[in-house]
């Protein structure tokens, strides 16, 4: 029988300092990188925090060792026939699904977190729906969620959450459904229509959005009544600024009144503007991806506090960023979108037995 001893790599800890704090000598290292290239690549790549068991046999001589990869995958080193070997043990992961759901009382974090999603889980849910919805600014007391979604299992135990399976929003009235494709991993409505459009609602993560900043018509400095052309969101300085959407960046400078700011042309159609930014980090000219982060918030040019103002643009009209019907992304037509319906069908009754299920709890 071995004797075990485990150990958890320390910050700027390699494997020869932890040979070495474990009592074992250079030369077995250097006989077990040697010994294997998948050996030399687990042991020269240590990251803290990673766990290592050492088995020792009645002699104390190193006879296995075990390093955790993840909670269904253990790398092995073991002494055969007094030749050590690696090995990949992997256990079988199992799918289950589960459920959640919660009524919104103070924000659309904390409902969240009440219901049992984990943060990934929050973050991907606005994610999936951020193209309908600005969580920032418009979610509203009394708005609520319904989401089915995997759990990963292993050997009865619970090991991890799985991807959103089907979920469905209701934020003022308004209903939005997005269901998986299990074969493009992408997310579409009840009728095949893709949950991704060409902009995104809000270019900033909600959690760092305190308000809608300033939404008065009065010019915060002037006094004067000026038209309220986009949309302001306060929010830590640093805050990271995303592209709305695909485009290429028209103009990034400076000036009193807007302070750094950056244009995107999206087409002949779209333009969007971030003004008042601490900093920026594309120019003129540069192709952007949505999503890309552009520059961070700031209180640069007039105003009278840090935030972001956004204006989208259609046509050269100012239009507002968190009504505007947005272009979507190509959606699923002939026999993908005859397999999809057949699926999301199947999808959204289990969405609506585990509803059941937990109200009668």
């Amino acid at each position: 029988m071995l004797r075990w001893e485990t150990y958890k790599v320390k910050n700027g800890e390699s494997a020869a300092i932890l040979f070495s704090r474990v009592g074992l000598s250079a030369r077995l290292l250097h006989e077990l990188v040697s010994s294997d290239k998948e050996v030399e690549k687990q042991l020269t790549r240590l990251r803290p925090g990673d766990r290592l068991q050492f088995g020792f046999d009645e002699n104390s001589d190193l006879v296995q060792l075990r390093r955790t990869l993840s909670a269904f995958e253990t790398f092995r080193i073991t002494l055969k026939d007094g030749k050590y070997v690696s090995e990949v043990d992997k256990k079988e992961v199992d799918f289950q699904y589960n459920y959640a759901e919660a009524t919104i009382k103070s924000n659309f974090w904390n409902a969240g977190i009440s219901s049992g999603l984990n943060g990934n889980q929050i973050m991907e849910l606005a994610g999936i729906f951020g193209w309908d919805i600005d969580f920032a600014l418009d979610i509203r007391k009394n708005d609520s969620f319904r989401v089915l979604y995997q759990e990963e299992v292993v050997e009865g135990e619970v090991i991890g959450r799985g991807k959103i399976i089907a979920a469905i929003f209701k934020n003022q009235g308004d209903t939005f459904t997005a269901i998986l494709d299990q074969k493009s991993g992408k997310y579409y409505d009840e009728n095949g229509r893709a949950m991704k459009k060409a902009f995104l609602r809000a270019p900033l993560d909600f959690r760092r959005v305190s308000s809608n900043f300033n939404p008065r018509r009065l010019h915060p400095v002037t006094g004067r009544v000026r038209p309220h052309r986009g949309t302001d969101y306060a929010a830590p300085v640093g805050t990271p600024i995303w592209a709305a959407g695909d485009g290429v960046v028209q103009k990034s400078s400076y000036n009193k009144f807007n302070g750094n700011y950056v244009f995107i042309k999206h087409s002949n159609t779209y333009i969007t503007k971030y003004l008042h930014l601490t900093k920026r980090t594309v120019r003129a000219g540069q192709r952007v991806k949505q999503g890309q982060t552009i520059g961070t918030l700031g209180g640069t040019g007039r105003v009278t506090g840090p935030h972001l103002h956004y204006e989208f643009l259609v046509n050269g009209v100012h239009k507002n960023p968190r009504t505007v019907n947005l272009p979507q992304s190509k959606s699923l037509t002939g026999k993908a979108r005859q397999t999809f319906m057949a699926n999301a069908k199947v999808s959204m009754d289990k969405l609506e037995r585990y509803s059941k299920l937990l109200a009668m709890k």
